[in-house]
């Protein structure tokens, strides 16, 4: 989910450093002329601190701080890749106040603290069990940790896996303060489900890493995960089923291609429907039109990408994605004009090498090429498992008009009985009511999943699957 907003995030590792005083931990909001542009997010682990900050308005979230320190009332941040520091006063716990500088800039900036509100996130205890579970892969590689709750009466349960998105997520998929699956997970149970949701490779519980790692791997793990469920006295072994979001959705449809006999159902959250490489160009489009970019260099930009993307390869290198980048680039730039090209922040020749650069660095690694060049419907076609697609109406990154079509499509080929494919009107790719609908935005809402779109999942359920 995360990886497939095509930015360049420069990360560092976090370096802590100890709290003497207050304690700082929490969201605290920036703002330059009025409008929230920046944000902390301090962390603190024993006496230590640590943290990451956002900046909206570039879509860029989850930077990591190379250093946080607190002495006395004073607050200093530090993020050296970025050249960035912060020193400010810390007032009464809600307000730091101090100077942000970056390079030559010396700006005022107000932090204030600000209470992330999750009405609908699930608070102990619970009126069903929920497991601390873990167990390995087939051939010992990777550990899984997870929770695995199920209803205290009754059973063996119809079962749902959770698969999270792109990018490493931990079991509640949590982002911007958010856990969608521990809110999916705690309404199903509470309908009479079973539900197993896993920390993603390197994240939490569970050991490995993403070097090299692409959605075919994933379906792997996702495969150790119907083993163990199946090996719980409390799952129906017949009804088991794959609940995946976004890049979920494709691995879902994967898993069910190797394994038919094991998956009953899948419920594709905002998946994928078209090849990746016409997902991610309509997606920048979106974005870019969002952040203001006038519609000729949206265009440019869309041609541009697609262009490059269509040419990739499994085989394909960062030099050979450099050099085509190059070509695509000068190519459109001769019927464009300077002010589109300008519009998107480039004014140099130095400024588009270093676009090629960060382009070619992007395209280059195992997963995105993967999902560059994958296909849903490859897999969709040969499914003949329960089928529910739902998609927002105003998701900018997995389109639903584009992507919802799609899937139909390759469903009318397959030899699934009962499937269902809906868009769900106001709700963004996390499935919240939105205003602006921006990805800056997903944070900001209180919302966490929208209710009607969990009724609708367990309609579907009650009446298809159980």
């Amino acid at each position: 989910m995360k990886k497939w907003i095509l930015l360049i995030v420069i990360t560092v590792a976090t370096t802590a450093l100890y709290a003497q005083q207050a304690n700082i931990a929490g969201k605290w909001v920036g703002r330059f002329g009025g409008q929230a542009t920046l944000v902390f997010h301090f962390k603190k682990t024993g006496d230590s601190l640590s943290g990451t900050f956002d900046s909206p308005r570039e879509n860029a979230f989850g930077i990591p701080l190379s250093s946080v320190a607190l002495a006395a009332d004073t607050v200093v941040v530090t993020v050296k890749p970025l050249r960035v520091n912060f020193k400010g006063k810390l007032t009464g716990d809600t307000a730091i106040s101090g100077s942000w500088l970056q390079g030559a800039a010396i700006l005022p900036i107000t932090f204030i603290k600000t209470p992330e509100l999750r009405p609908q996130q699930p608070v102990a205890p619970f009126n069903y069990n929920s497991e601390e579970v873990g167990y390995d892969n087939a051939d010992k590689s990777v550990h899984f940790g997870g929770t695995f709750t199920y209803p205290k009466k009754g059973g063996p349960f119809v079962t749902a896996i959770l698969i999270t998105g792109s990018g490493q997520e931990d079991r509640d998929e949590t982002i911007r303060g958010h856990k969608p699956f521990a809110v999916i997970a705690d309404y199903l149970t509470k309908n009479g489900y079973a539900v197993l949701r896993v920390d993603d490779r390197g994240v939490g519980k569970t050991t490995g890493t993403l070097e090299g790692v692409t959605s075919q791997d994933f379906a792997r793990d996702v495969e150790a995960a119907i083993d163990y469920v199946k090996s719980r006295k409390e799952v129906n072994a017949a009804r088991i089923g794959l609940i995946g979001h976004s890049e979920g959705g494709l691995i879902a449809n994967i898993v069910a291609v190797q394994r038919p006999a094991d998956v009953y159902y899948i419920i594709s959250l905002a998946g994928p429907g078209v090849r990746g490489s016409v997902l991610m160009a309509e997606q920048n489009e979106k974005i870019l039109t969002q952040q203001g970019v006038p519609a000729h260099g949206v265009a440019f930009y869309k041609s541009f990408i697609r262009e490059v993307m269509d040419s990739l390869t499994l085989e394909s290198d960062s030099a050979a994605i450099y050099r085509r980048a190059n070509l695509v680039f000068n190519k459109l730039k001769q019927s464009t004009p300077d002010s589109a090209i300008a519009s998107l922040g480039i004014f140099s020749d130095m400024q588009a090498g270093m676009l090629m650069k960060k382009v070619a660095g992007n395209l280059a690694g195992s997963w995105m090429k993967y999902m560059i060049t994958s296909d849903p419907a490859a897999y969709i076609e040969k499914l003949s498992c329960k089928y529910l697609a739902l998609n927002g109406s105003e998701d900018v990154q997995v389109v639903a008009s584009l992507n919802l079509p799609g899937i139909e499509a390759a469903l009318k080929k397959s030899k699934s009985t009962g499937y269902v494919v809906k868009e769900i009107q106001g709700v963004n790719h996390l499935f919240q009511h939105c205003k602006l609908c921006t990805v800056a935005e997903y944070g900001d809402l209180e919302e966490t999943f929208a209710p009607d779109a969990l009724n609708v999942v367990t309609e579907w359920l009650n009446g298809h699957v159980k």
